[in-house]
């Protein structure tokens, strides 16, 4: 579900509408340690040119040595590198691991079409090639699928890209955005109060005015999403809070102390909100990492979004009363 694989299908698209020959390179199999997981996706093109990865060192370069020598695979085939030690120590794997690729050419690019517009309804999807016949299909998954390979079907995730929708367009908002779109996040940013959206400036970012509890009706919240609310506002924290709960976004955060939190809680529970709903609240927000600057806390902040995301248990959180005070 690496939105980098989104990313490698749309520049294949690309280079097939430009025509040019495209190859789409998938890791079917590692053993020992390798830098990129089954299902990571490269696509190469005719002249050697490549976007993605499968290894990060240098089973690309050999891809493409093997391309631009006439090398130029007509049906899917499976590649295996690192059978030997010496074969690992030249291709640059890592502690001996071995690697298996399958190579397939991309003719029809249709189910790639079908596969972008779908995650781009924030759907995720499968593709299944039958490396016997060549043949692509696409199908709806749920999560906790993931990629598996029976020895003739491959079948990869697709999925949306993970979304933060930030409440509050302050200072920390600011720095939060911007190091949310350095880990591919597609970010909004919600704040109806005129003196803050006015002075929004984070390129690529989307931005909205509507009323917090509004818009996260609107976007629909699903697994992909988290949701962080830094106002020190309860008339705008709280409302998008009272939606964002209910929601399956993976995250819900809100700044503030251990006292105010428990405050917040204690608003929450005056509503439809149930005890399970309330505790799914991360409060007070982010990891405790010792920083105070604005800088520091988004950081702790998206350590915290990181860990939640990839089910790692949290443990470095605040101690009993600490507090943050940041204008945000």
């Amino acid at each position: 579900m690496d939105s980098l694989d989104l990313q490698v299908l749309t520049q294949a698209r690309q280079w097939r509408a430009d025509g040019h020959a495209v190859w789409l390179v998938t890791v079917l199999e590692t053993w020992g340690s390798a830098p990129r997981p089954p299902g990571a996706l490269l696509a190469m093109r005719d002249d050697g040119l490549v976007v993605g990865s499968v290894s990060g060192g240098c089973v690309e370069d050999d891809l493409i040595e093997r391309v631009r020598t006439g090398e130029r695979v007509a049906r899917p085939q499976l590649i295996t590198y690192g059978v030997t030690k010496e074969e690992a120590a030249r291709f640059g794997l890592p502690c001996g691991g071995n690697l298996r690729l399958v190579q397939e050419p991309l003719q029809d690019t249709a189910w790639v079409d079908e596969v972008l517009e779908r995650t781009q309804r924030h759907e995720l999807v499968a593709r299944l090639l039958d490396l016997d016949t060549g043949t692509v299909q696409v199908e709806a998954a749920s999560r906790g699928d993931g990629f598996a390979f029976d020895g003739r079907c491959l079948r990869a995730l697709f999925g949306p890209r993970w979304r933060l929708l930030i409440i509050g367009a302050g200072q920390l908002s600011r720095v939060l955005a911007q190091m949310a779109l350095a880990l591919d996040f597609e970010v909004t940013c919600c704040d109806p109060r005129e003196e803050y959206h006015l002075t929004w400036d984070v390129p690529g970012t989307q931005f909205s005015k509507a009323m917090p509890d509004d818009l996260a009706l609107e976007m629909q919240l699903d697994p992909h999403s988290a949701v962080v609310a830094v106002t020190h506002d309860p008339k705008l924290d709280d409302m998008v809070l009272l939606e964002a709960l209910k929601s399956p976004a993976f995250y819900v955060g809100a700044l503030g102390s251990r006292s105010n939190t428990a405050k917040r809680r204690e608003r929450l529970a005056m509503f439809d909100l149930s005890p399970t709903e309330i505790d799914r609240l991360h409060g007070p927000i982010g990891l405790n990492l010792g920083g105070n600057s604005p800088a520091e806390i988004a950081v702790s902040i998206l350590a915290e979004i990181i860990a939640v995301r990839h089910g790692v248990g949290v443990t470095q959180k605040k101690p009993v009363g600490a507090a943050v005070s940041v204008s945000a």
